[in-house]
């Protein structure tokens, strides 16, 4: 599997002839930089956690050209069809389906989750956590926008994620510490891959203060560069 980061919580994921978008943030995103035809090139299917603009992103517009089913939780689900997709899978909450070659299961996130249009705002469902499960892969765990919770600890019985996606950059997520210590207590990922920071000025710049809170763990902590793969 290839993991590429584009900057906030937007990742692709390749394998097994999937290209898969999880958040594709990039119009209006500060942090990518990456060519966008290169980003969904290819994309067979786009995973959304929750309904802020910050992740449901080109969503609609990726799912147009390319045809990628788009797959989010029932309520975000029906709205992005009225928005014109065509191709989706709603679910929600503690279930799990068959993607075609992979399995998604959305898990529980502590956060919010909604739109505003014409500045009225609007609840589309509740916001979550994405496992990615494939055969031959490791398990991939996108937190979504999250804090910390104990339940993470089901989430790692039940789950068993080997790579964590995870948000550290305060304000609206866990911050390093936080986020530090989800990673340490209740999971025994191989690698982590920060995300949710460096994008906006109200949160942190950088990963170094995760960085340095994970020191000493046997975890491994991966800073990608922006819109470059990283194998795992």
């Amino acid at each position: 599997m290839k993991i590429t980061w584009f900057g906030h919580s937007a990742f692709r994921l390749d394998f097994a002839g999937k290209a898969v978008l999880i958040d594709p943030f990039f119009t209006g995103n500060p942090a990518f930089t990456t060519d966008r035809a290169a980003a969904v090139d290819g994309v067979t299917h786009i995973l959304v956690t929750h309904g802020h603009g910050d992740h449901v992103g080109d969503t609609v517009a990726i799912a147009k050209e390319t045809g990628a089913k788009v797959v989010t939780n029932y309520d975000l689900c029906m709205y992005l069809a009225s928005q014109g997709v065509q191709n989706f899978d709603p679910m929600n909450t503690g279930g799990t389906i068959d993607a075609g070659g992979f399995q998604v299961s959305l898990v529980r996130a502590d956060h919010s989750a909604g739109l505003v249009e014409a500045g009225v705002g609007f609840p589309l469902g509740s916001p979550n956590g994405i496992v990615v499960r494939a055969a031959g892969e490791p398990t991939v765990y996108h937190m979504g926008d999250t804090d910390i919770f104990g339940d993470m600890a089901l989430i790692h019985e039940i789950y068993a994620p080997k790579i964590g996606l995870v948000p550290i950059g305060d304000r609206f997520t866990m911050g390093a510490a936080s986020a530090a210590l989800a990673c340490r207590r209740f999971f025994q990922f191989e690698t982590v891959i920060p995300c949710h920071y460096g994008s906006f000025g109200i949160i942190d710049p950088n990963a170094e203060k995760f960085v340095a809170a994970m020191a000493g763990s046997a975890t491994k902590v991966v800073v990608p560069e922006k819109g470059v793969a990283v194998g795992v």
